[in-house]
């Protein structure tokens, strides 16, 4: 029974001309619909004679064609056959054939292409969900033969490299979420973001120091987060990555969660679950550099496809990874549609992009032309999203919009905060006055961008050890000293961001292959640096004078900057409105300062709504009884003042309420 010819595709992925035109032009922002492996059918028509199978079923209609009353049809009929669509990119290719289980690893199946657009594609039937394969490529650079992941894979082996066959259904229920999640990054909101190597949160020592899934942290996670009381979660790259020790910046498959934890709808799941309970979802996303490893997309099809052809823009010494070519138009559709990926098929939040300075350096990669498309792009199609540079070579206006000269992303990480402050605290109080100015710079320059003041993975790790091991002095001044600076941090104008175990006082330096020490959470000192950034979140939620103009300098307010002799420091921030007001004072020694005079701009009852001394949280107990009234005598040239107990190694913050006759 010969098969005539196929007659219609069902779910057909194929491209299309204009998908050429647009893959090529550096604009199409989609391709994950159209490269990779789809599972699809095909009709095809049969002739001869329909056999029925034994016992001979009742008479029925099949796919739409009569089946003979009296006897068997004698007129051609149409059958449903299941298979996959393989396509991908490799101009320099003489031959790409799919090798899978499906074919035993054999050159049987190759692709064709019949035109000028580099695209291999083929239809392969009895191709099922969950089979692995790669593109054997045969290049006509020499005599060079290479498999190779597919770059537009969803789903990968971290063993064996190979792709696997996936569809992505997934019944999601955070669209209550997604129809307001506009405005839950925006600049005058609260945002404080938990940043989470998800491999290293939480393990199962039990069993062998085991990963937990994507399904089985679920829970634990979202219920941390809700106990603290953070807006939002950042992961480190979820994306899949050969090398664990790169913590996912070392990427093979930017359209694949990494299978560690489990399956891509095992993280739809976690990330529609945090969406449910209100939280944010950011990844770290990573088109700087990546993986050399021969599977990856590296020396492609025998020439360097993805990468710059010139060796000094091509290979990063420090990382030990390709860079990417940015003046290659289809490079740039791969990239995009990666961030459209991320952002349509998983409701992510935002992306956080890695080493953008790195993607700066040299004007012939493209990378300044490349962010100012991309930002573009992304704010086009996903109004709701925020996209958060990680920049750290001073680049003038990365976090304007590029109709203004700036790069377009939404925040950047003020990762100068983080140097100068960490520099500081780590000195001796003693000499802590002879280097004020690391406390009052910023001022210089923070409302130049619109930050996010970071305590990130990069604090802790590279021999740095952890935010509590590096605070100076005895163990209560250790623990005083973070809380101190903690406390800075939320004081400051800018979103928040906290790295995983520093909000508990991790004593040890970061360690991927291990969980977190949850168990010093259990003492009573860890426990205070807990409970108290459990509360700086909701008062920095609730306060809207700390949150409301986090981005505007008319939000903040120095009260004095000059007082280096006694390493005090203390501003306003104020609200929308001009109605609410906080004053943050902070000492940077370990003496009580009694009658510290003040100055004020308001008459009133001024309520402490964050102490770091209270003993709660593992301090001395030193304060003000809750609350201060301001008196006529002006001081810092406002016309009133407190006098407050200014407790060691601390930060107050004082909500002004009206007087209470």
């Amino acid at each position: 029974m010969a098969i005539q010819k196929t007659t219609a595709r069902e779910d057909s992925v194929e491209l299309t001309d204009l998908d050429r035109h647009l893959f090529h032009e550096g604009t199409h922002y989609r391709l994950y619909d159209k490269l990779g492996a789809r599972l699809s059918a095909e009709l095809r028509v049969k002739s001869g004679e329909w056999e029925p199978p034994h016992p001979a079923p009742v008479p029925r209609r099949e796919e739409g064609i009569a089946r003979g009353a009296d006897g068997p049809a004698v007129r051609p009929y149409r059958v449903k056959q299941t298979g996959a669509q393989f396509s991908v990119w490799a101009p320099n290719a003489e031959q790409v054939f799919v090798i899978g289980d499906f074919n035993q690893w054999s050159q049987s199946h190759p692709l064709t292409h019949g035109n000028d657009s580099g695209i291999w594609a083929g239809w392969i039937p009895n191709v099922r969900e969950s089979a692995a394969y790669k593109y054997r490529i045969i290049s006509k650079a020499g005599s060079y033969t290479v498999d190779k992941t597919d770059p537009f894979g969803f789903f990968h082996e971290v063993s064996g490299s190979a792709s696997l066959v996936w569809n992505l259904h997934y019944d999601w229920h955070d669209e209550h979420w997604m129809r307001d999640r506009g405005s839950r990054l925006q600049f005058d909101r609260p945002v404080s973001i938990y940043e989470v190597h998800l491999g290293s949160w939480m393990r199962v020592p039990e069993e062998e120091n085991r990963f937990l899934t994507y399904r089985e942290i679920a829970p634990k996670l979202i219920a941390y987060l809700q106990q603290m009381g953070f807006t939002h979660v950042e992961f480190l790259p979820l994306m899949e990555h050969p090398f664990y020790g790169s913590w996912g910046y070392q990427c093979t498959g930017y359209f694949a969660p990494t299978s560690r934890y489990g399956t891509p709808q095992d993280l739809m799941f976690l990330i529609d679950e945090l969406h449910h309970a209100r939280i944010g979802v950011i990844l770290d996303w990573v088109p700087s550099h990546f993986a050399t490893d021969e599977h990856g997309l590296g020396y492609f099809d025998g020439t360097h496809l993805f990468e710059h052809d010139d060796a000094k823009q091509r290979y990063h010494a420090d990382w030990r990874t390709f860079m990417f070519d940015y003046r290659r138009p289809e490079v740039r559709s791969f990239l995009i549609s990666s961030a459209f990926f991320w952002l349509e098929k998983y409701h992510v939040d935002g992306l956080r992009v890695d080493a953008v300075a790195s993607m700066l350096e040299g004007k012939q990669r493209g990378g300044e032309d490349f962010l100012r498309q991309l930002n573009t792009e992304i704010y086009s199609h996903f109004p709701g999203v925020q996209m958060i540079a990680e920049e750290s070579a001073s680049w003038p206006r990365v976090s304007r919009p590029t109709y203004a000269g700036g790069l377009g992303f939404g925040y950047k990480w003020d990762m100068g905060f983080s140097h100068d402050i960490l520099k500081y605290i780590s000195r001796e109080p003693a000499q802590r006055k002879y280097h004020h100015g690391e406390l009052t710079f910023r001022g210089l320059y923070a409302f130049s961008e619109n930050f996010v003041l970071p305590f990130s993975h990069d604090d802790v790790a590279y021999g740095k050890y952890s935010l509590f091991s590096r605070m100076p002095g005895d163990l209560w001044q250790k623990f005083a000293n973070l809380r101190l600076i903690l406390t800075y941090m939320y004081g400051q104008p800018g979103k928040k961001l906290l790295f995983m175990g520093d909000e508990f006082a991790q004593p040890s330096e970061w360690n991927h292959d291990t969980s977190l020490d949850w168990h010093v959470a259990e003492s009573p000192m860890h426990a205070g640096v807990q409970k108290l950034v459990g509360h700086l979140n909701r008062v920095y939620e609730t306060e809207s004078a700390l949150h409301e103009k986090d981005m505007e300098p008319q939000g903040f307010e120095w009260m004095d900057c000059h007082d280096a002799e006694r390493s005090t420091i203390s501003w306003l921030r104020w609200d929308r409105d001009y109605r609410h007001v906080c004053l943050c004072v902070f000492n940077f020694t370990p003496s009580v300062l009694r009658n510290f005079k003040v100055g004020v701009p308001k008459n009133g009852f001024w309520r402490e709504v964050v102490n770091t001394d209270a003993r709660e949280y593992g301090g001395s107990g030193q304060g003000n009884f809750g609350a201060v009234q301001s008196n006529p005598f002006g001081c810092h040239d406002r016309p009133h003042s407190l006098l407050i107990t200014l407790p060691p190694l601390a930060g107050v913050f004082l909500k002004w309420e009206p007087s209470q006759q």
